[in-house]
C-alpha cells in the first residue's frame, strides 16, 4: 500500500508541475523559450544551493560514488535540462493539447527503461490496463484536435517526444544509480540544477536569443516566480523524493495528473473553458490509479493472510510469497 509521505510527494509533484503549464504559458508572451527554462534554473539553483548551504554539512555535500556522479548527470541533463528545454521549445510548434498528450506518453515510456535497466521493475498486465486508462483520460481532458494529433508540424511532436523520453530515462538512471548513491535527493537536486541551467544558456545563445528580447514585466516576474521557485525547487524536491519512495513507473504516474491541474489551473486563473470530456478524461484517470493501486492491495492482503487466494494459487503459511510493487511484476 502506498504509505502517507509517497502519497504527499505524488500530490504536491503533480500540484507543482500542473502549475508550470500555466505559469509557462504567460511567461513566455515575455520571454524567448529557451531563455525563460535557463534564467529559471539560475534563480532556482542560487535558492537551492543556499539551502543546502545552511542545512546539510560539507560532508554531506560531495559525491562519493559512481552512483552519485550518475544520479546528478540524470538530474541535471535529463530529467531537469533537456526536458524541460524540450518541452518550451517543442511548444512553439504544437497546440498545448498536443503537447500534453506527447508529454504524458512520458509513463508509458519508463516501463521500457526500466524493464532494461532494473530487473526488479515490470510491468503487469493490471499495470499496463490501468496506464492505458490514464493515458485515454489524459486525453479527454485536453480534448485535441484529431486534425492536430495527426497533421501539423511534426518537428514540433517529435521535440516534444524527445523530451518525454529524456525525462522517463533519467528517472530510471537515478533509480537505477540509487543502490550506490550516497547523495540525498536534495543535494542531488543542488549540484542537478546549475548543471541544467548551463546546459540551457547553451542552447539558448547557439539559437540566437538574447536577454534584449524579455519583456520585464510584473507578469513576467510572477511567472518568473512560480516556475524558478515552486516548480523549479519545491517541484523537484518532492518528485525526487517521490522516486526514492517508489518505483520510477509509478513515480512517473505523476504526468497523467499534471494536465489535469493544468487544465483546471487554466480555468480558475485564466479563465478557460473545461469541457465536458475533460470531465469524464478526470474519472478516467482516477479509473485507471484503481486499476494500478488494486495491484498493491492484493499483495498486501496476500502478505496479511496467508491461504487467501486472489488473482492467483493459494499459498499456504510458510510457503514462500513474492511481493510485486504496484503496478509490475518482478523476475
Amino acid at each position: 500500500m502506498i504509505d502517507r509521505r509517497t502519497l504527499a510527494f505524488f500530490v504536491l509533484s503533480s500540484v507543482f508541475f500542473g502549475g508550470t503549464f500555466v505559469a509557462a504559458k504567460a511567461g513566455l508572451e515575455y520571454f524567448p523559450p529557451l531563455l525563460f527554462v535557463a534564467i529559471r534554473f539560475d534563480v532556482a539553483a542560487l535558492v537551492m544551493l543556499g539551502y543546502v548551504a545552511l542545512t546539510v554539512s560539507g560532508d554531506d555535500l560531495r559525491p562519493e560514488t559512481r552512483g552519485d556522479v550518475v544520479g546528478i548527470l540524470a538530474t541535471g541533463g535529463l530529467v531537469i535540462g533537456l526536458a524541460n528545454a524540450l518541452l518550451f521549445v517543442g511548444q512553439q510548434y504544437a497546440t498545448s493539447a498536443v503537447g500534453a498528450i506527447v508529454f504524458s506518453l512520458n509513463p508509458i515510456l519508463t516501463p521500457v527503461f526500466a524493464a532494461v535497466l532494473l530487473s526488479d521493475e515490470r510491468l503487469s498486465r493490471r499495470g499496463a490496463v490501468g496506464m492505458g486508462l490514464g493515458l485515454l483520460g489524459v486525453a479527454l481532458v485536453v480534448s485535441p484536435d484529431p486534425a492536430a494529433l495527426l497533421g501539423g508540424d511534426a518537428f514540433g511532436r517529435a521535440i516534444l517526444f524527445a523530451g518525454a523520453i529524456c525525462a522517463a530515462l533519467g528517472a530510471v538512471l537515478i533509480r537505477r544509480a540509487g543502490s550506490t548513491a550516497t547523495l540525498s535527493s536534495t543535494v542531488r537536486i543542488a549540484w542537478g540544477l546549475p548543471i541544467a541551467a548551463a546546459l540551457c544558456h547553451g542552447f539558448a545563445y547557439s539559437t540566437g536569443e538574447s536577454m534584449a528580447s524579455i519583456s520585464w514585466t510584473t507578469d513576467a516576474l510572477l511567472a518568473l516566480g512560480y516556475v524558478s521557485i515552486v516548480a523549479g525547487v519545491l517541484a523537484y524536491i518532492a518528485y525526487f523524493g517521490l522516486l526514492e519512495a517508489t518505483e520510477a513507473t509509478t513515480a512517473n504516474l505523476i504526468f497523467y495528473v499534471v494536465p489535469v491541474v493544468s487544465t483546471l489551473g487554466g480555468w480558475a486563473i485564466l479563465d478557460e473553458a473545461v469541457a465536458t470530456s475533460a470531465v469524464v478524461g478526470f474519472l478516467t484517470i482516477f479509473a485507471g490509479f484503481a486499476v494500478i493501486g488494486s495491484d498493491s492491495v492484493d499483495i498486501d492482503l496476500r502478505s496479511r493472510l496467508p491461504g487467501l487466494t486472489i488473482n492467483g494459487p493459494v499459498h499456504e503459511e510458510g510457503s514462500s510469497v513474492t511481493e510485486e510493487p504496484c503496478g509490475y511484476r518482478s523476475d
